[in-house]
């Protein structure tokens, strides 16, 4: 089925993408590039997303609050009422559509999916965007290449999502519809998991 969103002015603070549901027990595997939950002191500095230092010491609902690249999101996660999930342990993988990817999607059916009766379909579109586990830009290129070119990742709405290598050495995923979206920014480690923010909402069947 095909889903769109709307522009909405950011609302106050809470939300990501999160799931309605707890988390599968099969992980995926962290990498060494990981940081311990709650404990990574960055290198160089915390990376930058929307103009806001993203800590790897909070959790990804309270660094996407502050990233003025993800307000369309938080807004949307606020509308679902699935904050409460991304705020727990995970740990989670997000594939966060910025605000760029929101407004590829025509306005009326993202203002149907702000409404409530709207929020299963809202729901089924953002707990796509999250697979459970750890999965850094190193691990996913790991699996790509260990499945001869692509990796299949299982989502927490229950679809999957397809990862390949893109030129560059960058990331690609194609939903089930056959959209695809590009990572434009990996690796962005939090508390409770890894955020990649990209380019195009994907769509779950």
């Amino acid at each position: 089925m095909t889903f769109r969103f709307a522009g909405f002015a950011a609302v106050s603070a809470a939300a990501l993408l999160v799931a309605a549901c707890s988390p599968s027990t099969e992980e995926a595997p962290a990498t060494d590039a990981a940081p311990a939950e709650g404990a990574m002191a960055p290198a160089a500095g915390d990376p930058m997303v929307g103009g806001a230092a993203m800590s790897p010491n909070e959790t990804i609902v309270a660094n996407a609050a502050k990233a003025s690249n993800l307000t369309t999101l938080v807004a949307a996660v606020q509308a679902a009422g699935l904050a409460e999930t991304l705020s727990g342990t995970g740990p989670f993988t997000v594939f966060a559509p910025d605000n760029a990817a929101f407004e590829k999607v025509p306005a009326a059916t993202r203002e149907a999916l702000m409404a409530p009766a709207g929020k299963a379909d809202l729901t089924k579109i953002l707990t796509y965007h999250v697979v459970p586990g750890r999965l850094d830009a190193a691990a996913l290129m790991q699996q790509i290449q260990a499945g001869g070119g692509s990796a299949t990742l299982t989502t927490v709405e229950g679809g999957t999502l397809t990862a390949r290598a893109a030129a560059g050495g960058g990331i690609t995923l194609t939903d089930e519809n056959g959209g695809t979206s590009t990572v434009t920014q990996a690796d962005v480690y939090q508390s409770n998991g890894v955020v990649h923010v990209v380019d195009t909402v994907v769509m779950p069947n």
